[in-house]
């Protein structure tokens, strides 16, 4: 039995995005499911928080000032104590290259703005819920 409201309660979600509107959005959304959420501005402000909230999964805008969003996400996957952490790259562009890009750099998933609360669910149940179910 899983009613929406719980499935996701406990789970700390980080939204990285330079868009403030986005980062409401997500948050928005993501709360509504009971997740905990935690946003910042751009790579270079998150990675402290990162280390300091381990949150359980990352939704990574690609285009951000200072530190992309590659760049982020391949900080965080070449850092032994993150990279278990599944990464969703966010992209209003929707491109082979962004996508190949993005596997290269450790990206879990790729989704592109603008998203459904569908997305993101979608992406926290495939990385998330169907991994803790097998081990």
């Amino acid at each position: 039995m899983s009613d929406n409201l719980t499935e996701f309660t406990g789970l700390k979600v980080m939204v990285i995005d330079d868009s403030k509107t986005i980062r409401r959005s997500a948050e928005s959304l993501l709360q509504k499911a009971g997740c905990e959420v935690i946003t910042a501005d751009n790579g270079f402000e998150a990675l402290p928080m990162i280390s300091g909230q381990h949150p359980d999964i990352l939704f990574i805008d690609i285009m951000m000032p200072r530190l992309d969003g590659y760049q982020t996400c391949a900080l965080v996957k070449n850092n032994p104590k993150y990279r278990d952490i599944p990464i969703i790259m966010l992209s209003s562009k929707d491109g082979l290259f962004d996508r190949a890009k993005g596997k290269v750099v450790g990206a879990e998933q790729y989704l592109t703005k603008p998203f459904t609360r569908d997305d993101l669910l979608g992406a926290i149940r495939t990385h998330l819920l169907n991994k803790n179910k097998d081990g």
